[in-house]
């Protein structure tokens, strides 16, 4: 070996110099605490909740939170009126939420799957060129233009139709504000979709189609089954946006706490009566403030689930490939 290559031999190279031990350990240091901000954030945010939440539950009794059908904490003044009317039942607020975006997602679903299926597998390079960023634009438009879009137009679309059928149908109702929120989950499920198909192997396909296959069956068969766990993700990450979502509900689909599962009617959301009981000067003493916490405590175990579940179908679905 001739003395240049030996000059630069890992150890040897006079341009690298090494760390001292003080150096790595102020590094690391610097790592773990920037890495620990993220979850002593976590867990300042659950603790609030659960310590303003156990508030609300000395003077709102849990069962009546959990499994009461009447939402109007306007009229929950005095202690009598909260014990006798039960005025801050959830289920009114958990069906709207479950409701609405249900719809969000079967219009979301087939829709980003589809796309994402097509720009992956059959589009050409020229079409996914300028499709993709097209389909893309919709994920940066704000969720209130999406909002003024179905107060607007959808709306009056679903109560003219009603009308013209022998239908009354309210002016705001879930059918509008689901529709609107699907059509603003869409890119999110077809552009996470489209990179987990992207990223199944190709060895695979050409296995399929050595075998006789044709493209169709190809990705019905291997693509797609070898995709569902990033699928899954997709999904559950679009189902927690439209969870989360509150300026098209608030313009859609309107406050009222109505307990129905008929999409032509009126219905709100839990994150809508969060925003509601916050809005303005409250007293942080009262049961009408403190429920928003309970609320928004909720909000956060049913999101842990979905992730619970997402986790569980991800590890058992999962391949392994070399």
């Amino acid at each position: 070996m001739s003395d240049v290559q030996s000059k630069f031999q890992i150890g040897a190279n006079p341009f690298v110099k090494k760390r001292s031990g003080f150096g790595n350990a102020a590094i690391l240091t610097l790592l773990v605490a920037c890495s620990s901000v993220a979850i002593l954030v976590t867990i300042g945010i659950v603790m609030s909740l659960i310590f303003e939440t156990i508030r609300f539950f000395k003077q709102v009794p849990i069962t009546d939170f959990l499994f009461g059908l009447h939402w109007s904490p306007q009229t929950a003044i005095t202690a009598e009126v909260v014990g006798s009317s039960g005025a801050f039942g959830a289920v009114p607020l958990i069906t709207g939420t479950l409701l609405i975006s249900f719809i969000a997602m079967l219009i979301a679903t087939p829709l980003g799957l589809a796309s994402a299926v097509y720009l992956a597998e059959f589009a050409s390079k020229r079409t996914r060129a300028i499709a993709k960023p097209l389909l893309e634009m919709l994920a940066g438009i704000p969720s209130v233009v999406y909002g003024f879009f179905a107060a607007l137009t959808i709306a009056p679309f679903i109560r003219d139709s009603g009308a013209a059928v022998g239908f009354q149908i309210s002016s705001e109702s879930a059918l509008a504000a689901g529709i609107a929120m699907g059509i603003m989950v869409v890119p999110l499920v077809s552009s996470l979709s489209d990179d987990v198909i992207n990223s199944v192997p190709q060895s695979l396909r050409d296995a399929s189609l050595g075998m006789g296959a044709t493209h169709a069956e190809t990705v019905r068969n291997v693509v797609l089954p070898a995709a569902i766990p990033g699928i899954a993700g997709s999904l559950l990450l679009a189902t927690s946006s439209a969870i989360g979502e509150t300026m098209i509900v608030v313009m859609a689909a309107g406050l009222a706490a109505n307990l129905t599962l008929n999409p032509f009617e009126a219905v709100t959301t839990v994150t809508v009566q969060i925003v509601t009981l916050l809005t303005g000067d409250q007293e942080f003493d009262s049961a009408k403030t403190l429920s928003a916490f309970a609320l928004g405590l909720f909000l956060f175990v049913i999101t842990l689930v979905l992730n619970v579940i997402a986790l569980k179908i991800v590890n058992h679905f999962r391949e392994q490939y070399d």
